[in-house]
């Protein structure tokens, strides 16, 4: 099983943004080691816990801090922007770090409506505002076949941009893969024929049908159009989990109670950076507060090195997923990285 890193650059409580970045450089330079498959970079806008609003410009520093691990956006927010610059910058990063590639894209806001109308430059306004359901259902899908036609150099003879030279010019391109928590990202994966990643972190329900329908949608695509995908041979998988790896169990649920805060925190609307251990432990839940904390615990896998390889391969087989991407997040850089040098080592990856 294929084990990779999605990595949200948190800001921990007492530190800073730039060293929240320097960190993921340390990070990925670790993963490049541990024999971690891909290193992906996620796109967050106005949010205090998260570093990283231009995963694109990070992921050029990425790839020449490492060595062998594809690297990549877990996710580009595509309605933001336009479908040809983002091949654009793809291709420059496919050149610059050929084979290694991966363009993950999203359709979520990534921050709230006002930061959503400010990303956008106004240009996504419309009946319902920036973002709304029925601008994206009409539009997203469009811009993702834009975007492999500007990649692949596979826009119809009758489109205006045809002729339209995208550089640089390199012979490779990178992988593209949508990502999702939902159905729609799914089906719309296998319509496109691209490969997709399931977000267990944010929806631990209905994943697994999401998955399957993904998959037979692909293989009926397929033989609809009379063979496989222009750019894949079959459906190609991946769940993301939110994972926290200790030594023991108990050290584990310690730790936890870092990202049961920040979970709070984002129920209440309170936008601040990742708490520390020392700051969890000193808050105290009302019955209620528990209550929800509680329920947020099956969006993550907890535990010790053998009892977290036992869930996610758990999750594996029931999601029918070809990879696992880990997520960690906790109250210090040191026990981060430590989680994942214990999850490499449980799924011998070196």
């Amino acid at each position: 099983m294929k084990l990779s890193i999605l990595d949200q650059s948190p800001i921990i409580s007492g530190h800073s943004a730039a060293q929240a970045i320097a960190e993921t450089l340390r990070l990925a330079r670790r993963a490049d080691e541990l024999g971690y498959h891909r290193y992906w970079l996620a796109e967050h806008h106005a949010i205090a816990a998260l570093a990283d609003p231009c995963p694109e410009i990070l992921l050029a520093r990425l790839g020449a801090e490492t060595r062998r691990i594809r690297v990549g956006t877990g996710g580009v927010l595509l309605p933001y922007y336009s479908a040809f610059k983002v091949a654009e910058v793809f291709r420059m990063l496919e050149a610059l770090y050929p084979g290694r590639i991966d363009l993950g894209i999203g359709r979520a806001p990534g921050g709230d409506q006002r930061t959503a109308r400010a990303v956008g430059g106004g240009h996504r306004e419309g009946v319902g505002g920036p973002f709304s359901p029925s601008a994206d259902a009409e539009q997203f899908p469009q811009q993702v076949w834009e975007l492999i036609g500007y990649l692949d150099g596979t826009l119809p003879e009758d489109h205006p941009n045809r002729r339209v030279r995208v550089q640089p010019e390199v012979k490779t391109a990178p992988e593209v893969w949508l990502l999702g928590s939902s159905d729609y990202s799914g089906l719309l994966a296998a319509q496109l024929g691209v490969r997709f990643s399931f977000a267990h972190f944010i929806n631990a329900q209905g994943g697994d049908v999401v998955m399957r329908a993904y998959k037979e949608r692909f293989q009926a695509r397929s033989r609809d159009t009379a063979g496989p995908s222009p750019r894949e041979a079959g459906a190609h998988t991946a769940l993301c989990c939110f994972v926290i790896c200790a030594a023991t169990d108990d050290e584990a649920e310690r730790l936890a109670r870092v990202v049961d805060l920040r979970r709070l925190h984002m129920a209440l609307n309170q936008d601040l950076p990742v708490p520390t251990l020392a700051e969890a432990e000193k808050r105290s839940f009302s019955k209620e507060e528990l209550q929800y904390v509680r329920g947020q615990r099956a969006r993550a896998v907890v535990g010790s090195p053998g009892s977290c390889k036992e869930k996610l391969r758990q999750l594996a087989a029931t999601f029918s997923a070809d990879e696992l991407m880990v997520l960690t997040i906790t109250g210090d850089y040191a026990t981060r990285l430590e989680s994942y040098q214990l999850l490499a080592r449980a799924f011998d990856l070196a």
